[in-house]
């Protein structure tokens, strides 16, 4: 047994519906990946838990596995709108989304979430960025425009794969965008943050009171 399968053996256990969705995608989709999985799944779910938005904004749905996640979480009438810019997902991962215990939660949306979010005139209370790399920096602001003070940013990917260290690597534009990204945030007054090494890294935001 490896650590990460301690680690599974001593966590919440993954829900059938979720593991049923992650096999889908690594059998269905060519990037699968990029699913967050049952450890990450299991920790989105319970950083919702101790937050306790009513809000939440989404910005990457790829198969729908966190938006799933995450909506377990949320009490209330509390929601998540998921935003998928790549429109040739939506025939794989409407249905997950519908046919999920947790359908009523979650609104998907096919578009961009730069230009889409902010008209749909709320205001957030966490948002998990997991979209096109090379916009992270502009997702991030646009995040931090409708969020309210004192509330989260989650971003996905953010040691990709360890080559923001890799100074051997012949880095493309995702992994430069990823670089500039991390700069940015570790220096911006307007926020704290920490970044965990879980899978491929993932940095929590809080933005500061206003």
């Amino acid at each position: 047994m490896n650590l990460e399968d301690y680690i599974l053996a001593h966590i919440d256990p993954e829900p059938d519906y979720l593991y049923r969705l992650w096999r889908a995608t690594h059998l269905h989709t060519i990037h699968g990946r990029m699913v967050s999985g049952h450890l990450q799944g299991r920790l989105l779910k319970m950083l919702v838990l101790m937050i306790q938005p009513q809000h939440i904004l989404e910005v990457g749905t790829f198969s729908g596995y966190s938006a799933i996640s995450m909506a377990e979480g949320l009490a209330g009438d509390g929601h998540l709108w998921t935003f998928e810019i790549n429109d040739e997902m939506e025939d794989f991962t409407r249905p997950w989304i519908e046919n999920s215990p947790v359908a009523d939660r979650i609104t998907f949306i096919i578009g961009d979430a730069i230009s889409e979010a902010p008209r749909l005139g709320l205001t957030f209370d966490l948002v998990f960025i997991d979209g096109d790399k090379r916009t992270y920096l502009e997702t991030y602001e646009m995040a931090l425009s409708v969020l309210r003070p004192c509330g989260y940013i989650l971003a996905d990917n953010t040691l990709w794969d360890g080559h923001v260290i890799d100074h051997t690597y012949d880095h493309d534009h995702q992994t430069a965008a990823i670089e500039r990204f991390n700069d940015f945030v570790a220096t911006d007054p307007r926020v704290s943050r920490v970044i965990l090494p879980l899978r491929d890294g993932l940095t929590l935001i809080r933005k500061n009171s206003e």
